[in-house]
């Protein structure tokens, strides 16, 4: 059975952010299980959102020197994901049969290449498969 998951951006920033500490808490442990297990994965999509939250959107931002070391403790490990060719054709096959955003495809797109059996969002419906790919909403 296939264990593997992709984590979407949202779960690594209520990861981080405590506004809201129920997901925080959900968000916590599910990466420290992704990494513990060595199931979880995440995309360059997913590092470059997290990231762009992390130095501009977070209620206090971090500074370039403390994103960086976070990222080597908590989410590096998990970035197994790369973009690529044969990625980008996916995620456009996604976005013209599935109808879904570009953003949203991408992230279908980087979970079938990861050879992920879910995806954990908020942003898509829980329940849906995409691709062989299951949606879960970890927060509902």
């Amino acid at each position: 059975m296939n264990d593997r998951f992709l984590l979407d951006s949202n779960v690594l920033i209520y990861a981080v952010d405590r506004r809201d500490p129920r997901k925080h808490e959900i968000a916590l442990s599910l990466v420290l299980d992704a990494r513990a297990k060595g199931t979880g994965m995440v995309s360059f999509q997913v590092v470059h959102e997290w990231l762009n939250f992390l130095l501009r959107k977070a209620a206090t931002p971090f500074t370039p020197n403390d994103a960086a070391t976070l990222y080597a403790e908590l989410v590096e490990p998990l970035a197994r994901v790369e973009s690529s060719r044969s990625l980008l054709e996916t995620a456009l096959s996604i976005h013209a049969v599935e109808k879904l955003s570009w953003w949203d495809s991408l992230i279908v797109s980087a979970a079938t290449d990861g050879q992920c059996a879910r995806l954990l969002t908020e942003d898509l419906q829980h329940g849906q498969t995409i691709r062989g790919v299951r949606i879960e909403n970890p927060f509902r």
